[in-house]
């Protein structure tokens, strides 16, 4: 489930005045993605230690989580699925536990067994037809969270079905900034922000005492921006289908999958979504796209300190109860 750079953030500074403190930042690319590293620090010195203190933090994420080290604990559970149960290490347990969570909490657009899923929908450019009903939905046969079993005593993971895979794409990068932030906090990092390839996730303020501002860029036309919002030591996710699309009969299927049906999600352009977490943000961004505008508000507006924007392929834009936009 790809994300698109759809948020980028600005630093306001107050003019003439001179403060201790600095913004330091760093980019670098960890679990295939690119990472904006930011934080606030005395001098360039402490700034460095902290950022690499942030990347070790992400590189420990990525090798619990990958499905594509062949050593990690989330590939041993893949070998093993219709075997037997896995045992792993408590945080992956958890991780895992909070993905159900959000699988029954959006009745299964958001599930981590998609990566069962075959990849029948080609978004390059080299679709001709669609897939036949039938090829779709074979396709999802092995998915459903429903067949992944979770032991609290033992910690174990059991894939029920022979073929079936769990994946992090859709959550991974939003729990490795979630886990950066919190230890930069524990070593007192006054404020910074985490920028996992859209996923951001921000504490403390700017040196001037400002919020940090986000800037969501307009999907169909990234070079401007539609909205300008503070973040209060908050996390801001989007998923976006701008770049990645097929056309058939008339109708635009974007690249996000239903994991349910096996048919793309139709009807939006992008989701942006604010939470206390950037795990919970990226999770649900994907969600609504999958359950749709209706639905996708209607879920996201009973849930505490959370928020969305959604922008449908016609331009127009939809909220959740309780957001405000400055317009640009």
């Amino acid at each position: 489930m790809l994300k698109r750079f759809l948020i980028s953030f600005f630093l306001i500074f107050l003019s003439g005045q001179i403060f201790s403190q600095e913004i330091h930042k760093r980019t670098i690319k960890l679990m295939g993605s690119r990472f904006d590293i930011t934080v606030v620090a005395d001098d360039t010195l402490q700034a460095e230690k902290d950022i690499d203190l942030a990347i070790a933090e992400i590189t420990r994420i990525e090798k619990l989580i990958s499905s594509w080290d062949s050593n990690s604990q989330t590939s041993e559970i893949n070998r093993n699925a219709g075997i037997k149960a896995v045992k792993v290490d408590k945080e992956l347990f958890e991780l895992i536990q909070c993905a159900m969570g959000i699988a029954k909490l959006t009745d299964g657009a958001f599930d981590i067994s998609y990566a069962s899923m075959d990849k029948i929908w080609k978004f390059d450019g080299s679709m001709t037809e669609m897939p036949s009903p039938s090829e779709i939905s074979r396709s999802v046969d092995k998915v459903g969270y429903q067949n992944i079993i979770l032991d609290n005593n033992n910690h174990s993971v059991y894939l029920k079905l022979p073929g079936m895979k769990i994946g992090f794409g859709a959550i991974g990068k939003g729990y490795a900034a979630d886990k950066a932030k919190q230890l930069l906090i524990e070593n007192n990092v006054a404020a910074g922000i985490i920028n996992a390839s859209g996923d951001m996730n921000t504490w403390g303020k700017q040196p001037d005492g400002s919020d940090w501002k986000v800037a969501l860029t307009n999907p169909f036309n990234k070079d401007k921006a539609f909205a300008l919002l503070p973040l209060n030591e908050a996390a801001v996710v989007t998923s976006g289908d701008y770049e990645k699309y097929v056309n058939f009969n008339g109708k635009r299927y974007a690249h996000i999958i239903n994991p349910k049906t096996g048919y793309p999600a139709t009807g939006i352009i992008s989701v942006t979504v604010f939470a206390p977490k950037a795990e919970l943000a990226d999770a649900l961004a994907t969600s609504v796209f999958v359950m749709g505008i209706e639905v996708g508000l209607n879920r996201i507006n009973q849930l505490p300190k959370v928020e969305c924007i959604i922008i449908d392929e016609k331009g127009d834009i939809h909220t959740s109860q309780n957001i405000k936009i400055d317009t640009q």
